[in-house]
């Protein structure tokens, strides 16, 4: 039995997981988990604690250090990063997506660019806080002596001494050509970017450097990409559905998908293992549950048991709506989307819970068709991973909305993606077959159909 550390950090938690491969299977252990979300800054924006995070990593590496693992790989989500100064320190703070700082920025940038130019080089999904945006946001005399690292790249730095950008990642910031998969000049020019800013790319399964005596590989750093890279896939024709904070819909394609089409659908061309791209859509996920239970106090469990008896899309809201963007009282917010559609909005919590997990359901159901139609790509079942495939009523609203079965797991699926990688680099043969759950659809499409007509969703 051979072993590896995952560092996987999401949103709301980060884990240090333990893998250990045979030929035959890779089996998973926690070795820590902690809190990662943001931080309140006395301006009223959003920091990570990066700093605590590293405490965090470090603590579980000893605990890992018993197994003698061959390596250590990082992943997290995307478009966050570090800017380190001259004297190799991080420079400032890190900022967390939702942070409100952007908020005029995008505007700024069309000016210099347009959005089809834009999207016609990297492939990116409109989002108000992507990296290129952030960066904008900066005060832009500090940026020609400092080196930009995305949040793994940047935790691989503070482990190894030596910087990068893993391409996954970097395909998230805006800054990525999609076809070349390179740094683009031009978009670097065109904001009056120092190129010096950006660090070398580096691909999944590079060996970035030693912690101690043990290697850090670069592995496929956006937990997305881990995560799809770790799919039970048995048929060419998926979807996929990561459902953490975010959920990340779409496809897996040999080649981007550029049309102006799929620029005006908010669609995402994203890097993935063996030069694929991930055709995706990002909308909301179980932010708005975890959002709402922490507005109410509530423990979420008993009400999405209770959930489950609440009568069926009585009222549902769109979940790309920007207005769940930021922390704070979701459940008043719905109740104003629902109304503003004419719709009777939820009175109990439970209600609330349900509406939720049927708007995300349509959600999903919405951009994986989207998707599907865009890339001209037969969609036979969809795989859902991350923490949503625990939420079995999400699980089975989502097979209905979509009219095709569901395959519910792994749960840590972005850790085994992330194991995967790194054994692969180190020539261990490693056959993951994670268990999953089948959700088969039941009923009739028509009733999801009529409830994405109320709130605007297109729906194939």
């Amino acid at each position: 039995m051979t072993a590896f550390v995952a560092v996987d950090l999401g949103a709301s938690s980060g884990r240090v997981m333990l893998g250990q491969v045979t030929a035959a299977a890779v089996s998973l252990t926690e070795l820590r988990r902690f809190p990662t979300g943001p931080r309140p800054r006395p301006d009223g924006g959003l920091n990570w604690n990066v700093t605590e995070i590293h405490h965090e990593i470090l603590a579980g590496l000893r605990d890992a250090a018993p197994a003698n693992p061959i390596s250590i790989g990082v992943d997290s989500w995307a478009i966050d990063y570090g800017l380190i100064g001259p004297s190799g320190q991080l420079d400032g703070d890190v900022r967390s997506y939702r942070d409100p700082r952007t908020e005029r920025i995008p505007d700024q940038v069309r000016k210099l660019i347009s959005d089809e130019d834009l999207y016609e080089i990297c492939g990116l999904q409109h989002l108000p806080f992507t990296t290129i945006y952030q960066l904008m946001a900066e005060p832009q005399d500090r940026l020609a002596d400092h080196r930009m690292l995305l949040l793994p790249d940047l935790i691989t730095y503070w482990l190894t001494g030596t910087m990068g950008a893993e391409v996954t990642n970097a395909s998230t910031t805006g800054l990525l050509d999609a076809t070349t998969r390179q740094w683009s000049p031009e978009i670097m020019s065109r904001l009056d970017l120092p190129s010096s800013l950006l660090p070398p790319l580096r691909q999944p399964g590079d060996h970035c450097g030693l912690f101690g005596s043990t290697q850090v590989v670069s592995v496929a750093s956006h937990d997305t990409a881990s995560a799809v890279a770790a799919l039970p896939v048995s048929s060419p024709n998926f979807g996929y559905i990561s459902c953490g904070t975010w959920s990340l819909v779409g496809l897996e394609l040999p080649a981007p998908v550029l049309t102006q089409e799929a620029r005006l659908a908010n669609f995402t061309n994203e890097s993935g293992v063996d030069g694929t791209v991930r055709f995706l859509h990002n909308t909301m996920g179980l932010w708005l549950l975890n959002e709402s239970a922490r507005t109410w106090g509530a423990d979420l469990a008993p009400l999405l048991r209770a959930a489950e008896d609440e009568p069926a899309l009585k009222a549902v809201f769109n979940p790309d709506d920007t207005v769940f963007l930021a922390p704070g009282d979701i459940p008043a917010r719905i109740v104003t989307a629902c109304r503003s559609t004419g719709q009777e909005p939820p009175r109990r919590e439970s209600a609330f819970v349900r509406s939720i997990i049927e708007s995300l359901a349509l959600g999903h159901a919405s951009a994986l068709g989207t998707a599907a139609r865009l890339a001209n790509h037969e969609t036979e079942v969809v795989h859902l991973v991350g923490g949503g495939a625990r939420n079995k009523l999400l699980c089975q609203l989502t097979a209905d909305a979509c009219g095709i079965p569901v395959l519910a797991g792994p749960v840590e699926a972005s850790a085994l993606g992330n194991i995967l990688v790194q054994a692969r680099a180190a020539g261990v043969e490693a056959q993951a077959s994670p268990a999953f759950a089948r959700y088969e659809p039941r009923g009739n499409r028509d009733v999801w159909r009529e409830a994405a007509d109320r709130v605007g969703l297109p729906f194939s």
